[in-house]
């Protein structure tokens, strides 16, 4: 087995690497790390890949791109977008889960009697995006009976928050909190809600369908050593993914990398649940129906919804990586 491996990894190294874009879904960041990791210390290149990263951004449709083959592989968000593109006949799968849990949460101000999620509830000034007010803030209604009325526009400014000790704002675990602490000058409590039951996948690796059906060998690879990559980026050295991180994003610093590092681990944002016996990617049938289950008692799609178009099982459960966790 292991000279046949040797073998297998000797002719892939000799075969001329495959181009292959992969677009983010934002700026450069701590939180994509892994993928930089594959790029920087070479395990791309050691699966007979060119990857080409093409961050995302304000102005960036990167999705879009990848669904009218602009673009191999996309950097998605939670299930819920995977859903979206079944409703709207869009030919695109998941193929791994990056991270088993969203990182979405709600911070509020400490000793303002906020201090746990139930609390939430007596707020009347909740600072959410659009996008939150129309995704999990649906769920918290149905899950939880909170109200519209509660909810005030969030402009990804935190001054709003940051004035009224009686506001809750919408935020990521691994960046935000840091933020209004060197802003604030105080830790906020932070309420991750897959804690509290949102239990989508979060950075998924999407591509085409017609690529799962037609080239799976390739996105077997690029599966493998993205996971890779988040295994060396999460236990390893991961000061050239990070070196990388803040060429294309030069507004990172290293406090922040290192607090997006810390926090993912802290809350088993990437490696927790199936992933801790299965692999860093892990997906199951269980999972992504109870979150479908949850997203229609919540309205946002209709039960008949053929949500396992969403994604396959193919390429994930397979240990790939677990022999470097440390």
């Amino acid at each position: 087995m292991l000279l046949a491996g040797l073998i297998s990894g000797t002719a892939m190294a000799q075969q001329p690497l495959r181009e292959v874009t992969f677009g983010t879904n934002w700026l450069a960041q701590g939180e994509h790390g892994g993928y930089y990791q594959a790029l920087a210390d070479g395990t791309y290149e050691k699966y007979g890949l060119k990857v080409t990263i093409v961050p995302g951004g304000p102005r960036a449709d990167n999705r879009m791109l990848m669904s009218v083959g602009k673009l191999d592989f996309y950097m998605g968000g939670s299930l819920i977008q995977a859903f979206s593109a079944v409703e709207k006949d869009i030919p695109t799968v998941i193929v791994a889960a990056h991270f088993q849990k969203e990182p979405q949460a709600l911070m509020t101000h400490p000793g303002q009697g906020f201090d746990s999620f139930a609390d939430l509830k007596k707020s009347n000034d909740i600072l959410l995006s659009k996008s939150g007010a129309a995704t999990f803030f649906q769920w918290m209604k149905a899950e939880f009976g909170f109200k519209d009325e509660q909810v005030k526009p969030y402009g990804f400014n935190p001054a709003p928050f940051i004035a009224n000790k009686q506001s809750v704002q919408q935020g990521y675990v691994a960046s935000d909190p840091l933020a209004i602490e060197k802003v604030a000058g105080f830790k906020p409590n932070v309420f991750l809600l897959a804690d509290q039951g949102f239990s989508t996948y979060s950075t998924t690796i999407e591509t085409r369908r017609e690529i799962v059906e037609k080239d799976a060998d390739l996105v077997q690879r690029f599966v493998d050593a993205s996971t890779i990559g988040w295994y060396n980026y999460l236990y390893g050295d991961n000061s050239k993914a990070n070196a990388l991180i803040k060429r294309e994003n030069p507004e990172m610093t290293d406090e922040l990398l290192a607090y997006s590092v810390a926090k993912m681990k802290e809350h088993g944002i990437v490696d927790s649940g199936d992933a801790q016996e299965l692999g860093i990617g892990a997906m199951s049938d269980a999972r992504v129906k109870d979150f479908f289950d949850k997203m229609v008692k919540a309205g946002l799609f209709k039960s008949d919804l053929d949500y396992k178009k969403a994604y396959t099982l193919q390429f994930v459960n397979k240990g790939v990586g677990l022999e470097l966790k440390k």
